[in-house]
């Protein structure tokens, strides 16, 4: 007799908070059936009625870590956030930053399934649109800055979004490896410097 689905849904978010668990202690790399079944105390072949293969639970890790992501506090979500134009930017650019412990657990955590994500083209894919979604995000704003003069109107606010977005991957790259040379607060700095290079340009 098969378990029933509340069962069958609790296990499942059993299994979620153990990939997490995994993932946060030993990132993408340490991420296997044994290791998520010893974090459970369970048996490799339970996992195996969920993931058949490491693909299907790395595709199902990127899948913890959106969940993850989207159950952080989000700017847009806080009373006292900016309702947009370029304080919102901003305050999206900062989102995405490693300012705080969490914050760089998870960081590392993205940064470590750029990897298991490129080495497979579906899950590539899945990325590439992960980063798609957060650039329109940005881009809304981007134009709302536009219009209301906080960014000049003369370059296609598609590329000022793409820019941004690359900048900011870049410098939790660097924050990452070098966190003692990229403090919060120089951090928060540098969004501030490329944002007035934004105004500016």
């Amino acid at each position: 007799m098969p378990p029933a689905r509340g069962d069958h849904e609790a296990r499942r978010r059993d299994v979620s908070e153990a990939v997490w668990r995994v993932l946060a202690a030993r990132g993408f790399a340490g991420l296997t059936l044994r290791a998520v079944a010893a974090e459970m105390g369970a048996t490799t072949g339970l996992l195996t009625h969920y993931f058949p293969s490491k693909q299907a639970l790395v595709a199902h890790a990127l899948e913890v870590l959106d969940e993850h992501s989207d159950a952080r506090p989000r700017p847009a979500a806080d009373s006292a956030a900016p309702a947009g134009g370029l304080a919102m930017v901003r305050a999206l650019l900062l989102d995405v930053l490693p300012l705080t412990e969490r914050d760089a657990t998870d960081n590392r955590i993205w940064v470590g399934s750029w990897d298991a994500a490129l080495a497979a083209p579906g899950l590539a894919a899945e990325h590439a649109e992960r980063y798609r979604r957060s650039r329109r995000r940005l881009l809304d704003h981007v134009t709302a800055a536009q219009l209301a003069g906080e960014l000049p109107a003369g370059r296609a606010a598609e590329d000022v979004a793409a820019t941004a977005q690359c900048f900011v991957l870049g410098l939790v790259v660097q924050a990452l490896f070098a966190p003692e040379e990229f403090p919060p607060e120089r951090q928060v700095a540098l969004v501030d410097g490329f944002l007035a290079g934004l105004r500016a340009a």
